[in-house]
This record gives C-alpha cells, sequence and structure tokens, in this order.
C-alpha cells in the first residue's frame, strides 16, 4: 500500500504528475477550479436578458469562492496527510492492492476492506467518513461493509450519501450490508422472509443503490427455520437486489445446514462466514472455516483485527475518553477490556509491541498482517476513526511478505493459544 520507510524526496509529501510544456500544473489546473466558472446562457450563447451584468458577475464570483473554498478543503486535508506521514517516515507511494476471490466465488474483493460498525454515523463526521473512503478507494479499497443496525441505519445513510457525491462506478466497488435487527417490532428483527426482503429493501433505500454485493445473515435465528432463510436468500438474489450471500457469527454446523438444504433443493448456498479474529480469538477462522473453505467454498471475511484497538496498546493505561471504549452504549467494551482475562493478555501484548518494532513497523501493521496470512481469509475488515489511523493500517499489505514460518512460530510461542486439531492429531 504504502512505502515503509521515506526517501529524502518522499518524506517531503507526494510528487505531482507532471503535465503541460513547463512540466507543471497550471494554478487552475492543480487546485480544480478555472478562473471563469461556466454559467448559463440562452440558445445564442448570450446570457438571458433576464439577468443583468451585475447578476452575472455575482454568480461568478459566488461559483468561483464555492470553488475555492473546496479546493482549501482538499488542500488542507491533503497537508495535514503529509505532516502525519513526514512525521511516521511514511511515504504515499502508491503500490498494487492484493485481492483474492472470495471464498471459492469469483467475486474479486481487495485483502483489507472498509467497515462502518461504530464509526459511520456515529463516532465520526460525515465529512471524517468522506475523507476515510476517499483515501481507500484511492488506495485500492473496493470493499465496504455495513449493517441496517449501525447507528440505527445512520451508518448506511452516511454510506450512501457518500458514494453518491463520490460518483465512483457502481462496478467498481463491493457493498455488504446485513439483516437481522432491524427495529423494535417483532417483525423487523430476525431471519423470516419478511424481514429478510422487507429489511434489504430498508437498506437499498437508506444506502441509495439498486442492490448490494453480499447481503449478511447477521447471526442465527432459532426462530426461523433454516430451508425459510436459504429459500429467502435465493428469492432476493434472484430479485437483483444481491449478488451474494453470507453468514456472520454462524458456527460451522449452522453453515453446512445452509449449504445442504441449498443443494438439496437447488437454492443458492453462501459463500462467506464474517468472523472475529486477531490474535486471541483464532479458533474458528483457524480451525473450523478452512475446512469449510476447501469442502463447500465458504470463505471468511474477519473482522476485529485490532480486538476494538486493544492491539494498538491504546487501553495500556486505561480508557481514554476519545476511544470508542468511552461512548455511550459501548460498557460491555469497557467492561470487557478491564476484565482479568484482559490484564493478563497485555504482557502478551507489550511483547508483541517489541516484535513489531523488529520488523519496522507498527503493532497494529503487525496484528492486521497476522490475519491477512491464514488460509482461507479474504479480506479483513478495518474500522478507523479517521485518515491517519487508515494510512497506518494499509500498510499491513507490506508487512505481510515479512511473516515468515520461523516468525509466525516465533509468534505462537510468545502467544501461547495456537489452535490444535485434535482429529488430525488422532489419525497420526
Amino acid at each position: 500500500m504504502f512505502a515503509g520507510r521515506a526517501s529524502a524526496a518522499g518524506a517531503a509529501g507526494p510528487s505531482v504528475a507532471v503535465a503541460g510544456k513547463a512540466g507543471k500544473f497550471s494554478v487552475e489546473e492543480l487546485y480544480g477550479f478555472s478562473k471563469k466558472p461556466k454559467v448559463n446562457r440562452g440558445t445564442s450563447g448570450k446570457p438571458e436578458k433576464t439577468e443583468g451584468k451585475k447578476d452575472m458577475k455575482e454568480k461568478e464570483e459566488t461559483a468561483l469562492a464555492s470553488q475555492i473554498l473546496e479546493a482549501a478543503r482538499r488542500l488542507m486535508e491533503r497537508r495535514r496527510l503529509e505532516i502525519y506521514l513526514k512525521e511516521c517516515d511514511i511515504t504515499m507511494e502508491q503500490k498494487d492492492m492484493p485481492y483474492r476471490n472470495l471464498g471459492k466465488s469469483g467475486l474479486r474483493v481487495s485483502c483489507l476492506g472498509l467497515g462502518t460498525w461504530v464509526t459511520f454515523g456515529s463516532q465520526i463526521s460525515d465529512e471524517m467518513a468522506e475523507s476515510v473512503m476517499t483515501v481507500a478507494y484511492d488506495s485500492g479499497v473496493n470493499l465496504f461493509d455495513t449493517a441496517e443496525v449501525y447507528a440505527s441505519g445512520s451508518a448506511e445513510m452516511t454510506l450512501g450519501n457518500i458514494l453518491k457525491k463520490k460518483g465512483w462506478r457502481r462496478s467498481s466497488y463491493v457493498v455488504t450490508t446485513k439483516i437481522y435487527w432491524g427495529g423494535q417490532a417483532e417483525t423487523e428483527r430476525g431471519l423470516s422472509r419478511k424481514h429478510i426482503i422487507e429489511g434489504l429493501r430498508g437498506s437499498l433505500s437508506r444506502l441509495q443503490l439498486d442492490y448490494v454485493d453480499i447481503v449478511f445473515a447477521n447471526r442465527t435465528d432459532i426462530n426461523a427455520p433454516m430451508e425459510e432463510i436459504v429459500r429467502a436468500m435465493t428469492f432476493v438474489i434472484e430479485q437483483g437486489m444481491a449478488m451474494y450471500w453470507g453468514t456472520s457469527r454462524w458456527n460451522v454446523v449452522e453453515i453446512m445446514e445452509a449449504y445442504s438444504i441449498a443443494r438439496q433443493f437447488n437454492l443458492i448456498p453462501p459463500v462467506c462466514e464474517q468472523a472475529e479474529y486477531h490474535y486471541f480469538q483464532r479458533d474458528k477462522v483457524e480451525l473450523h472455516l478452512p475446512e469449510l473453505y476447501h469442502k463447500i467454498g465458504v470463505g471468511a471475511m474477519t473482522w476485529s483485527p485490532l480486538a476494538c484497538g486493544l492491539l494498538t496498546g491504546k487501553y495500556n493505561e486505561g480508557v481514554p475518553e476519545s476511544s470508542r471504549a468511552a461512548m455511550k452504549g459501548y460498557t460491555w467494551l469497557k467492561e470487557r477490556l478491564c476484565s482479568d482475562e484482559r490484564k493478563k493478555q497485555l504482557s502478551k501484548i507489550k511483547e508483541l509491541h517489541l516484535l513489531a518494532d523488529r520488523l519496522n513497523c507498527t503493532a497494529a501493521q503487525l496484528a492486521i498482517a497476522w490475519c491477512l496470512r491464514s488460509e482461507g481469509v479474504s479480506s479483513v475488515l478495518l474500522g478507523v476513526s479517521n485518515t491517519e489511523q487508515l494510512l497506518e493500517n494499509l500498510g499491513s499489505v507490506r508487512v505481510l511478505s515479512q511473516l515468515t514460518p520461523p516468525l509466525i512460530a516465533e509468534m505462537d510461542a510468545l502467544l501461547g493459544n495456537k489452535p490444535r486439531n485434535v482429529k488430525k492429531e488422532a489419525r497420526r
């Protein structure tokens, strides 16, 4: 994504592509506006008679001022990024983003995706959300994940507004959403045929999209028969409301049941499972999902690679007021971070920070790269609250090549929680 150590030239900031005879952009081209903005004219090519010269001049000045303000905003944001990157000794040299198949489907997704849980429509402003998405998209990220429950629908609205404003080609990115918690009424939650269809229609309305690429069943529903769920997911795909469907926080038995029903009744099976995965949450992704990947082609899209920020070290000295654990409604996260189990993990986290220093990367980059190295992981979802965090996390791609088998073995020994495949050991 971004080169790790800046050269003398790179540290001064990103270079600008040359253009024109002098090898430089004009002021107007560089700042993104023209000296004489276009104004509405009549069919004769002259200003309409109803508008006087004074009105014409005022409109021109207003349009120019608006363009200048927008250009200034972009330049301030870019300058802020340049200062941060210089301090971190990182250049904005673009690298190819690795892409992987989503499970054994033909859909290609960036190995790093952008999630919207907690952040969009809640923790960060819409302006910051737009900046984060712009940097992500420009860096090769093509996967954006949300859910109907995130910020009570506001996350989907924010994501949709940004996509509409940016005007990116719909075929150039992947949008995923999750259905389960849609409202307070009994029929507005769960995985009944009614809520899957109505919930997805609501999501599409908030996203201002004709379809999502993947719709996830956001946990299992004991009140809904599996056949009903699979038939409803097949229906929304056949109706053009989604391209694929997947599961989130389902166990292996439930995923296998959905697959079997799909095959039995000639329906569409799930292609992906969303699962929590980080240093201290390993069994499902490393033991169970690889088996499903090889048998039925279900891939893994993982979330919380930094364990809600725990692995970055931000909670080593307590809970900062600006962190998500201090936000209203996230008492459960604060309690988890302050538990005895988490306190025991802090010593291991400090050791991993030293290991990251050896590799010349940050603790966050090492943790994300460690997730990417796992078999069957199609994409790791990032949750960031500003562009600086995003740029740091994107740098994990360059760390992946440094995770050699001896280094992974060293990390496993340090963590002391490598999952054991009892079945394989019994066959030896």
